[in-house]
């Protein structure tokens, strides 16, 4: 009886782990899809604005989902350090998701998802050059096969445009900084993702609102007097914002159905799902090197991640609390990792 009650826990928990996954990946793909789908489709080329939107939904939805439904505890932050340390996090997460949708405006999300790829790569190297910290060989050994995949995805791009392509990259490090600050300004809080938006999508669209007016609102003004079905549109303009802050929800859900590994490997085959589905929805062009490409760092990242997960397992190295600290000596193993989170996701 016992073994039968184990075994039926076991497929339970697989079967939890499973649909986490795939409610997880459903969210990310139509998000990322529907706002391809906006700048392409319904020529809504407004990026600040789709941003400003998602932002504004994001902050609802944190307050019902809190506040109102009750369905997460809050964590309190002291007032002084919503601005001492929120708003500083909450201005990078802002720059962070407009880059990546300046970046689907211009380029496909089959070449924007493979150089979002590229975030391992910046965050170890920005760690190594501002911190000086050291890292394991083979933390550098496995970034290889990125950096590998996404110039050989970039150079045989057929769609490539430089603006979106930059747009990506600066996200990519707009990402990594996000990641290596909230180490240093959100040190004493553990926030989950919930808790996350609710404290920074405020602050995010206070800071964006006014140019997002300023810079697009003559243009939106223009598109709605032109565009056939305007308000069917802003429909699907404000049903991206709702699955937005929604993906949040399935984010925190698979974070605690499955483990760091497990959520690596899937994070990664999600990123092969998106370039899938956008390719048969918008046939942009994809070359047989650029495919190759994308594959390459994709299986580079899911070697990282298995990478982080070996070293971080090993113990301390011994006799290192007596050696004097330098900013090239580790305290531990766990200080040859860079400060990437397993289960970190960005909304796009």
């Amino acid at each position: 009886m016992s073994v039968m009650e184990d075994s039926i826990i076991w497929q339970w928990s697989v079967f939890r782990s499973l649909l986490a996954i795939l409610q997880w990946w459903a969210f990310n793909v139509t998000v990322i899809i529907m706002n391809k789908w906006i700048f392409q489709k319904l020529e809504f080329k407004f990026p600040l604005s789709v941003s400003c939107i998602h932002f504004i939904c994001s902050s609802i939805g944190g307050y019902v989902v809190i506040k109102v439904l009750k369905l997460k505890p809050l964590i309190h932050v002291d007032p002084e350090d919503r601005w001492r340390r929120i708003f500083p996090m909450s201005f990078v997460f802002c720059i962070n998701i407009v880059l990546g949708n300046v970046s689907l405006r211009y380029i496909p999300v089959s070449f924007m998802q493979t150089i979002k790829s590229f975030t391992p790569a910046t965050t170890v190297v920005l760690q190594w050059l501002v911190w000086r910290k050291y890292f394991d060989w083979r933390i550098w050994a496995s970034l290889i096969p990125i950096v590998g995949g996404i110039l050989l995805a970039s150079f045989t791009e057929l769609s490539f445009n430089m603006f979106g392509f930059c747009a990506a990259l600066f996200g990519c490090l707009a990402t990594s900084t996000k990641t290596i600050l909230a180490e240093s300004l959100l040190h004493g809080y553990k926030f989950d993702s919930i808790n996350t938006v609710y404290y920074m999508a405020p602050f995010a669209t206070m800071i964006l609102a006014i140019p997002a007016m300023l810079l697009e609102g003559n243009g939106i003004l223009e598109w709605l007097s032109i565009h056939p079905y305007p308000w069917s549109a802003l429909i699907i303009i404000l049903t991206s914002g709702i699955l937005a802050f929604c993906l949040n929800f399935s984010i925190f859900y698979v974070i605690h159905s499955t483990t760091a590994v497990t959520f690596n490997v899937a994070g990664n085959l999600k990123v092969a799902v998106a370039v899938l589905v956008s390719w048969l929805i918008f046939r942009n062009p994809i070359s047989y090197l650029n495919s190759v490409g994308c594959a390459v760092t994709l299986v580079g990242c899911t070697f990282y991640g298995y990478v982080r997960h070996k070293i971080s397992q090993q113990p301390p190295l011994p006799g290192t609390p007596r050696t004097p600290r330098t900013p090239r000596t580790p305290m531990s193993k766990m200080e040859l990792l860079p400060l990437v989170n397993d289960k970190l996701d960005d909304k796009v």
